[in-house]
């Protein structure tokens, strides 16, 4: 196809996950999802595509290889706070810190160029782009175009493709990029991250060839997370556990075997300042209307 595609990485680790946080049980085991870590960069490799690892800042600390093993795989690194709070519930000069020092120690650790953010659970607090450009950040993917979900997020924005950030907010810096997290069109639920363990790999993989259609790169995250067995910790909803392990691993490598140039995040950045003639030619790409075209759960 000639509308390229993004699939993206939340690193975070099983621990990082605010349902985590907020259980009443615990787990002695430490890193999580440093196994989904792995997984996802052996179905890169054999894709032949490269994608984006928004990592938390202080597993560069933890486990500095797992970070370099990325960079070396020609995989983007962008920011995902440094320990993964919500910004909304920090102050100004906190969610600067964690902008800051997760840029300093991903770049330290990887010698890359962090440029992009995604903020945890897409929650943009006040002043989200300014402090973006403070801190040296290029672009930002924390928006989801979706319907209002009580209690996670949507219902706020309608930008759906790459877009300059005044797209999103009128007041943002000149030279910021904004990167859409992808939904389905016309049901506006997102096409990853939770969804696709509800909806199966065959409602992703319908959503971006209706992207497609239209000119919209469909821009995908998962969480390494949810590539391994996770261990049984009271409180932490049901929700979480569904269709992780195998199935996602299994769900990877179908969206990595569809017809598209999985670029990082950041290409999609760097092609805003494209003219809509140069926009209007990828409109030649091919999807289905019919979901029963779509082959097969993985």
């Amino acid at each position: 196809m000639s509308v390229p595609a993004a699939l993206s990485v939340d690193l975070e680790f099983f621990t990082h996950l605010p349902a985590y946080r907020r259980a009443r049980g615990v787990t002695d085991e430490r890193g999580v999802g440093v196994e989904g870590v792995r997984d996802l960069l052996v179905a890169f490799g054999d894709a032949d595509a490269t994608g984006t690892f928004f990592a938390v800042g202080e597993i560069a600390d933890d486990r500095p290889d797992l970070l370099r093993r990325v960079a070396d795989g020609g995989h983007e690194v962008g920011s995902h706070t440094h320990t993964h709070q919500h910004l909304s519930e920090l102050d100004p000069d906190e969610r600067r810190g964690e902008l800051a020092r997760s840029r300093d120690r991903l770049e330290a650790v990887t010698g890359t160029d962090v440029t992009g953010f995604r903020a945890p659970s897409f929650d943009m607090a006040g002043g989200h782009f300014a402090s973006l450009a403070e801190t040296g950040y290029a672009y930002d993917s924390s928006v989801v175009p979706c319907r209002s979900i009580p209690g996670w997020y949507g219902g706020e924005h309608d930008t759906t493709r790459p877009s300059p950030a005044t797209a999103v907010d009128p007041d943002a810096p000149d030279g910021l990029g904004e990167v859409p997290v992808s939904v389905m069109p016309g049901l506006r639920l997102p096409l990853t991250g939770t969804w696709i363990r509800f909806f199966g790999v065959r409602y992703t993989i319908l959503g971006m060839r209706l992207l497609a259609r239209r000119g919209v790169p469909p821009v995908l995250y998962v969480h390494p997370w949810e590539l391994v067995d996770l261990p049984a910790v009271a409180g932490v909803p049901r929700r979480v556990y569904v269709r992780t392990g195998s199935y996602m691993r299994r769900a990877v490598r179908r969206i990595l075997a569809e017809p598209f140039e999985f670029v990082p995040v950041r290409t999609l950045a760097e092609s805003v300042g494209e003219s809509a003639s140069g926009r209007a030619a990828t409109q030649g790409a091919t999807a289905t209307d019919d979901p029963s075209e779509v082959d097969g759960e993985p």
